[in-house]
């Protein structure tokens, strides 16, 4: 069982920065792949980033590509996702996933099995 808190959201005004943290618990966290996803109002569920065990690997959106930064602090079983420049069309709940059997760092919601219960992102003027 892998239990996950995502803290750190919040307004920012377009072009401001935030950072996102995911507390996790359970299994050894330095054992598994975690990603962030997020979703809009009226939209599916989307990938965001995703970082192997070791932080060594990483995989990102396209749209958010050299914009956002995740990484990992397996001392502190958290991870992180560092928000720049920001863009109301990045607005949205954001979720922190585990991906616990195969170590391989995934673009698909449905490859991970656990979920965080997501912080709300909100990028406005």
């Amino acid at each position: 069982q892998v239990q996950l808190v995502e803290s750190g959201g919040g307004l920012v005004q377009p072009g401001g920065s935030l950072r996102l943290s995911c507390a996790a618990s359970g299994r050894i966290f330095s054992s598994y792949v975690t990603g962030w996803f997020r979703q809009a109002p009226g939209k599916e569920r989307e990938f965001v980033a995703a970082i192997s065990w070791s932080g060594g690997r990483t995989l990102y959106a396209d749209s958010v590509k050299g914009r956002f930064t995740i990484s990992r602090d397996n001392a502190k079983n958290t991870v992180y996702l560092q928000m720049n420049s920001l863009k109301p069309e990045d607005t949205a709940v954001y979720y922190c996933a585990a991906e616990v059997n195969t170590g391989r760092i995934e673009g698909r919601a449905r490859k991970y099995d656990y979920w965080g219960q997501g912080t709300q992102v909100t990028v406005s003027s």
